[in-house]
C-alpha cells in the first residue's frame, strides 16, 4: 500500500495563533492546514476582502494550502430549531470565507442524529442540513460532518434523506473508536459516497459511554469542550493517544480509504498533550511511513 494523499495539520493544535501556527505547520512538513474560523481573528465578520486576499497569499507563500476550515458552532449543533436560523447564516458566511481562501470544505458537528427519525430534533437537523447542503452544492462546496457522535450506518441513513451531497463527511476514525465503538474500516466503506475530508487521530476506549455525555444533546446538556477535554485527558472513559498507540487499525483504515478512491487530505488533529508540536511532527512521520 502506498498513500498519495496530502498531509494536513490543524493550525489551532499548536496553540500559538494563526500566523505562527501556519509557520509551524510548514516546519513539521505538512502540505496543508485546517483552521478554525468561528471567532476571533478568523471570524468571517472580522476579515475584509483585502484581509482575505492577503491571508491567502501568505499561506501560498509558505507553500501550503487550506485543506478545510472548521466551522463548528458548538452547543447542540443544529438540534435546536430556534437557534438554527442564526447558525445556518453563520455557517454560510464561514463557507464563503473558505471559498475566498481557496478551499471548498467546512467541517462541523451537527449534533447527535437522534434514533427517533420522526421527532422534532431530527426534523430540525434535517431542515438545517438541507439548507446548508443546497447552499454548499450551489458553489461546488461541502459542509463535512465529523464522525463520532453516532454510528456510521445511522449517519449514512440521515445523509441519504438530503437532496444533495452538499452536506458530507469529515471522517475521524478515533472518535468512532473512543465514543461509539464503531469500526472505522467498515465506516469508510459505508460512508464512501460522502467522505470529502479526514482527520488522522488515534484513541482508546476504556468503557462504554452514552454519546450525549460527550457531545451533549438538546434536553440533555450542552456540549462542554472543557468537560470533553477532561474526559479525553483523564482516561476515565477514553483517551486520545499519539498515532499508532491506540485502537485505530491504521493499516486497514488507510487501505479502506484507498479502496474507495479517497484522494483528499489526511489532516492530523491533536486535541490533547503537553507537547503538541512534537506529537504533530511524529504524526506526520507516522503517515509518511505509508507513502
Amino acid at each position: 500500500m502506498k498513500l498519495t494523499n496530502k498531509i494536513g495539520v490543524i493550525v489551532d493544535s499548536f496553540g500559538v495563533g494563526v500566523r505562527e501556527g501556519l509557520r509551524k505547520a510548514k516546519e513539521v512538513g505538512a502540505d496543508g492546514v485546517q483552521i478554525y474560523a468561528v471567532s476571533g481573528e478568523m471570524d468571517p465578520a472580522a476579515l475584509t476582502a483585502e484581509a482575505r486576499r492577503e491571508l491567502k497569499a501568505y499561506i501560498a507563500s509558505l507553500g501550503l494550502e487550506i485543506s478545510a476550515l472548521c466551522g463548528d458552532l458548538g452547543g447542540h449543533g443544529f438540534q435546536d430549531g430556534a437557534a438554527n436560523p442564526a447558525k445556518v447564516e453563520k455557517s454560510k458566511r464561514i463557507l464563503d470565507l473558505a471559498l475566498d481562501l481557496g478551499t471548498n470544505i467546512v467541517t462541523t458537528h451537527i449534533g447527535i442524529v437522534p434514533e427517533d427519525t420522526s421527532g422534532e430534533v431530527y426534523h430540525n437537523m434535517q431542515t438545517a442540513c438541507e439548507a446548508l447542503g443546497q447552499y454548499a452544492k450551489s458553489s461546488g462546496a461541502y459542509f463535512a460532518i465529523e464522525t463520532g457522535p453516532e454510528r456510521s450506518a445511522h449517519l449514512k441513513s440521515f445523509l441519504d434523506t438530503l437532496s444533495t451531497n452538499g452536506v458530507s463527511v469529515n471522517f475521524d476514525p478515533a472518535n468512532m473508536v473512543m465514543v461509539t465503538g464503531d469500526d472505522p474500516v467498515e465506516g469508510v466503506r459505508l460512508l464512501k459516497d460522502y467522505i470529502v475530508h479526514t482527520h488522522v487521530k488515534d484513541g482508546i476506549r476504556f468503557r462504554e459511554v452514552d454519546p450525549r455525555e460527550v457531545y451533549g444533546a438538546l434536553g440533555f446538556e450542552p456540549m462542554d469542550h472543557g468537560k470533553i477535554a477532561q474526559m479525553v485527558t483523564s482516561g476515565e472513559i477514553f483517551k486520545e493517544v499519539p498515532l499508532g498507540e491506540g485502537k485505530v487499525p491504521f493499516d486497514a483504515y488507510f487501505a479502506a480509504l484507498q479502496e474507495i478512491g479517497y484522494q483528499g487530505y489526511l489532516t492530523i488533529e491533536r486535541e490533547v498533550g503537553v507537547q503538541p508540536e512534537v506529537d504533530i511532527r511524529l504524526a506526520v512521520d507516522f503517515i509518511r511511513r505509508y507513502k
